[in-house]
């Protein structure tokens, strides 16, 4: 899917996120957004619930974080490319719901071709409460900056539901390892950490809602706090 622009005009007629969230692109303008659950290309094939814009939001402080992964990569002609940041939690009631639907295989061959849809919470891989839902936790990667599609390959897609996906899995090729790597040393460098089942997934290590799953959504008419700093 092509790259949607973060271009709403933010005026005081917007609703406003809850305080301590903003809308990544009004921190780090260039950062690349591709939100699979607002569109149908992910693992249940369609929309997920909550996902009524294509706008990346963060805690202000994971997107401050980010901010500093990016401009590390910039002067490489490097890119961050997100896939999800904050979650509403009815999103993942929806996960849940589509887990107990017996008959909806479409997009198993190319996501979890190995494993049972009914056992993708207990192999660690969707959570009935997630991290993404506090709002500091973030799916990327690393692409071009001059070839739009062009990511770097971490030897499976994201979402891509097989040990593969391992940050350690010892069948991908050294290249694909050294992409990760780089990957992982700078989100580490800058205040995340990794998720050991999936190449692709951090959460920021001192998180300000460690305790509190939000279900706002994500909504066009959304606008950031003015910061109090």
């Amino acid at each position: 899917m092509a790259d949607p622009q973060d271009s709403a005009p933010l005026n005081h007629l917007s609703p406003t996120l809850p305080e301590g969230f903003v809308r990544v692109r009004e921190v780090i303008p260039d950062i690349r957004v591709d939100l699979r659950y607002a569109t149908p290309n992910n693992f249940i094939g369609k929309p997920v619930d909550g996902y009524h814009a294509h706008h990346l939001i963060l805690t202000r402080d994971a997107a401050a974080a980010l901010k500093d992964v990016q401009d590390a990569l910039r002067p490489y002609e490097l890119t961050l490319k997100v896939f999800d940041g904050y979650r509403p939690q009815r999103a993942v009631d929806h996960f849940v719901r589509w887990s107990t639907e017996p008959d909806d295989h479409i997009m198993k061959p190319s996501y979890y071709p190995k494993v049972d849809k009914a056992d993708l919470f207990d192999a660690g891989y969707i959570a009935r409460r997630s991290g993404h839902s506090r709002g500091s936790a973030i799916d990327l990667t690393i692409a071009s900056k001059n070839f739009p599609h062009a990511e770097l390959d971490m030897g499976t897609p994201f979402d891509f539901f097989d040990p593969a996906s391992r940050i350690d899995s010892p069948i991908i090729t050294p290249q694909q390892k050294a992409n990760r790597l780089l990957l992982r040393t700078l989100m580490i460098q800058h205040g995340f950490k990794p998720y050991q089942e999936e190449w692709w997934h951090f959460s920021l290590m001192d998180e300000p809602f460690p305790n509190r799953y939000f279900d706002f959504a994500i909504s066009e008419e959304h606008h950031s706090p003015e910061s109090k700093e």
